[in-house]
């Protein structure tokens, strides 16, 4: 998929800046031409391209360069009254935003996130104050609209200071709802929210959806298993076979039980850190193959230890996609859990060496 190149980009060729663009992105359908400027006119519809790309995207095929240029484009038919969204350069958040503007004329001014989504771009401080101002300084959006007030994502808060933005700018900063599909009943009802639309949720299609992106990234550790449940299983003798296919049902199973399985029981797991809500998933999952493959108290236990370990370790990578914890506690944890991962890992593997050297049962 062919997209705006952003990088080092002129000011003159800042969408919606002044001059006519060079070509249109093909999510774009023409230009509004307003205050003698040139502004890309974005469809509300996804095409084919769209949609095979942003499937692509959620395998983690292409995500780091999956962006739109920062700058102003406009969808329907806006004019000086019409509102202002801000949002990220993170196509993926872009194609949500423009779907659910169906029907809505307005403006919506892209800031560069470095092709990173609303919430976790506040939290790193790309979708910030100073970039907020810099692009309102370069796109004159006083020019262009005859009000003063601007609408923000309600993710992006953490990153925004509004009285700064107020101050500096003269805009006034309206939060959003959270959810891109209630905001043309928002902008309908005079900007004004309901208790469900500032309700953050993660239910299971949302912890499902960025599933596929940690099976992708899980993949080394699946092939990583295979040799690891092969060696395990040694010697080759009467019950290889049998001690295989158990070892790696628990091994491979446990890399696909943190990449799956954790996220769809995310909150019925117990306690609340994420290391260990992995830890008992993996543990129980290394149980439950040895109990029911026969694989004696040595191997069972090693397998119990190596697969909480890996469950944890691919768990943590949930703390920055979900609502169940903030950027300092993820990274806190992280920093916390990485020692107990590594030594139930190591521990799992020493046992497991010596559980078929010696026949430990």
């Amino acid at each position: 998929m062919k997209l705006t190149p952003i990088r080092n980009e002129p000011k003159e060729t800042l969408p919606g800046y002044a001059k006519l663009p060079g070509h249109l992105p093909n999510y774009a359908t023409g230009y509004k031409e307003i205050a003698g400027r040139h502004v890309p006119v974005v469809s509300p519809r996804l095409s084919a391209v769209d949609r095979l790309a942003d499937w692509g995207v959620r395998w983690d095929l292409g995500r780091n360069d999956y962006r739109v240029a920062p700058g102003l484009y406009a969808i329907g038919d806006p004019g000086p009254a019409s509102p202002i969204l801000v949002t990220a350069n993170y196509k993926l958040t872009f194609d949500r935003l423009r779907v659910e503007l169906g029907g809505v004329d307005a403006w919506i001014a892209v800031l560069d996130t470095k092709g990173v989504n609303v919430w976790c771009a506040a939290g790193k401080g790309t979708f910030g104050t100073a970039e907020l101002l810099e692009k309102m300084a370069r796109l004159r959006l006083g020019d262009i609209v005859s009000h003063r007030t601007l609408i923000l994502p309600q993710l992006g808060a953490p990153g925004v200071s509004a009285p700064e933005i107020a101050r500096v700018s003269g805009f006034r900063v309206v939060w959003g709802p959270v959810r891109a599909s209630d905001i043309p009943v928002f902008l309908a009802d005079g900007m004004r929210k309901t208790g469900d639309m500032m309700r953050v949720r993660f239910r299971l299609a949302d912890r499902m959806a960025v599933a596929p992106v940690e099976l992708a990234h899980a993949w080394p550790f699946a092939l990583g298993a295979v040799a690891v449940s092969f060696l395990r299983a040694l010697p080759r003798d009467a019950g290889f076979g049998h001690r295989l296919a158990w070892i790696a049902a628990a091994t491979v199973g446990s890399v696909l039980a943190g990449s799956l399985a954790f996220p769809a029981l995310l909150p019925i797991l117990p306690t609340r850190a994420f290391s260990a809500k992995g830890a008992f998933l993996g543990a129980l999952w290394g149980l439950a193959c040895s109990l029911f493959g026969g694989l004696g108290i040595a191997l069972g236990a090693a397998l119990v230890l190596s697969s909480a370990a890996v469950v944890s370790f691919i768990g943590l990578n949930f703390t920055g996609s979900s609502t169940f914890t903030c950027q300092p506690g993820a990274n806190a944890e992280v920093e916390k859990s990485i020692i107990p991962i590594v030594a139930s890992l190591a521990a799992g593997i020493v046992l497991g060496a010596f559980s078929r050297i010696f026949g430990l049962r």
